[in-house]
């Protein structure tokens, strides 16, 4: 399994429409790219940096997950461009896309107490 991550740069004097995006783009990005091979999807939301008062390097972030890098790069030549075309409607930031192979994933576990 890969994780596709769509990134948008923190960066001051942007313009980024959430509403729009979650509203309107991701489930665009859903409709278009779940019969081609999109296992699953989520969005972050940088609310800070490590540091006490810092901020997060990314404004928001996109995990795409397909089974393989083929599977996403198919996707993206049938699709890429009526989604690379709805990017201006939420923001002008510049996207970066880096593709990940995912090697563990474990969910914490939670204690229940006593």
């Amino acid at each position: 399994m890969i994780r596709v991550t769509v990134s948008y740069p923190n960066q001051a004097g942007a313009r980024f429409d959430m509403d729009y995006y979650m509203k309107r783009h991701m489930p665009l990005v859903a409709e278009r790219l779940s019969g081609r091979g999109l296992a699953g999807w989520s969005v972050d939301q940088g609310i800070g940096g490590g540091a006490p008062g810092s901020q997060a390097e990314f404004l928001i972030q996109a995990a795409l997950i397909f089974e393989d890098v083929e599977a996403f790069q198919a996707a993206m030549a049938v699709e890429g461009a009526t989604l690379l075309a709805d990017v201006p409607n939420y923001t002008d930031i510049q996207p970066r896309i880096d593709i990940y192979r995912i090697v563990a994933e474990q969910p914490a576990s939670r204690s229940t107490g006593a």
